[in-house]
């Protein structure tokens, strides 16, 4: 027989043949993970970093490894995702870190501390500057494989009932604020208030509290602060690029195959950019529509963002001062912080400060 013809029928008949190779759904487990979230289900933009994390897992797994996301109170409260994920009450969870900061300060660092580092720079020192490694072992001690998986972007200041136009009208105010900012704005005699996302309408619209700063005008709009608080504030010196994790038991997580522990680490790391991008097209008109209908925007008086500052600097001294692991860590994020602060001036800050004056309306 002619060899050429032998190798055509050969090459015929591979192609009528399917290869005998498994799918990936059936070379994997099969796992179904339940991720309760801290964020309301209106918030689609910060409660959907959950929602992307799960379906780019599926669709990498194709279907093999489900996470289900839901609300808080669902089944686990907004504010307990740590300790619930901890003891393995669930998978996995999303939530940030700055929430749990009165169990260590340290955990702030997996989120924002006040007069940080934007969502770039976040982003990096977490993934690319050892930040991760830095907080291992702080999450570790709880059970706790971190991932950074979404971010607002800068937030504002916060909602008002009254103006602020020095640092004395800042005495006895009852305001809404998380993490470390509020620790911040107590040494200026304001009366911090941590209160769950859903939970900050009502708190305002009653009285309970005099303001509340929660994230920007996307979010802030749907939750209706405007329509109880007149005076919306900037810059938001506490969360200047925050980070919101996808919280994994360490004991799961150490379960994992190897190939899903990549899925979950590249869809978190989308979701993180995503967030940020979606709250940068969204926020713009949403503050237009905000100030067109009656919210007054103001900016804090120099002499108080300068009282925040020096408070801020004399907070992280005696944290440190109380917490060796704290003191390291804040060294380490702080060489990352002044460093780029002092490059963004150079290459980024000196063109955006230019072309904001000449852009502006005349």
């Amino acid at each position: 027989m002619n060899r050429r013809h032998i190798l055509a029928g050969s090459a015929a008949g591979a192609a009528l043949v399917p290869l005998a190779v498994p799918g990936l759904a059936s070379a994997q487990p099969r796992l179904r993970w339940r991720c309760p979230n801290s964020f309301p289900r209106s918030l689609d933009t910060l409660y959907g970093a959950a929602e992307i994390v799960a379906r780019r897992v599926r669709e990498m797994s194709d279907g093999a490894f489900e996470i289900t996301v839901s609300g808080p109170g669902e089944v686990v409260p907004a504010l307990q995702i740590l300790d619930a994920v901890g003891q393995g009450s669930v998978e996995c969870g999303f939530t940030s870190a700055l929430f749990y900061f009165g169990k260590d300060p340290s955990f702030a660092f997996g989120s924002a501390l006040p007069f940080g580092m934007n969502s770039r720079q976040t982003f990096a020192w977490l993934n690319y500057a050892g930040g991760r490694d830095q907080l291992r072992p702080v999450f570790a001690e709880a059970n706790i494989h971190q991932i950074p998986a979404g971010c607002t972007g800068a937030q504002m200041g916060g909602w008002l009932k009254k103006e602020i136009r020095s640092t004395e009208d800042l005495q006895g105010l009852k305001f809404r604020i998380a993490g470390l900012g509020g620790s911040v704005m107590q040494k200026l005699g304001v009366v911090p208030q941590q209160i769950a996302p859903s939970d900050i309408y009502p708190s305002l619209e009653r009285g309970v509290i005099d303001g509340a700063e929660y994230i920007g005008p996307y979010d802030d709009e749907k939750l209706g602060f405007g329509r109880v608080a007149r005076y919306y504030y900037y810059p938001g010196f506490q969360e200047a690029g925050p980070n919101t994790d996808f919280m994994v038991n360490l004991r799961a997580w150490e379960a994992l195959p190897k190939a899903y522990q990549s899925m979950l680490e590249t869809a978190c790391a989308e979701a993180f950019h995503a967030t940020a991008a979606k709250y940068d097209v969204a926020n713009p008109p949403a503050l237009r529509r905000l100030v067109a209908g009656g919210t007054q925007l103001r900016g804090y008086p120099r002499e108080v963002m300068q009282s925040l500052y020096r408070a801020a600097q004399e907070l992280y001294a005696e944290l440190g001062a109380q917490n060796a692991r704290f003191k390291a860590i804040h060294e380490h994020w702080d060489r990352f912080r002044v460093e780029q602060i002092q490059w963004f001036r150079v290459a980024e800050d000196s063109l955006a400060n230019f072309q904001a004056v000449a852009t502006a309306p005349r």
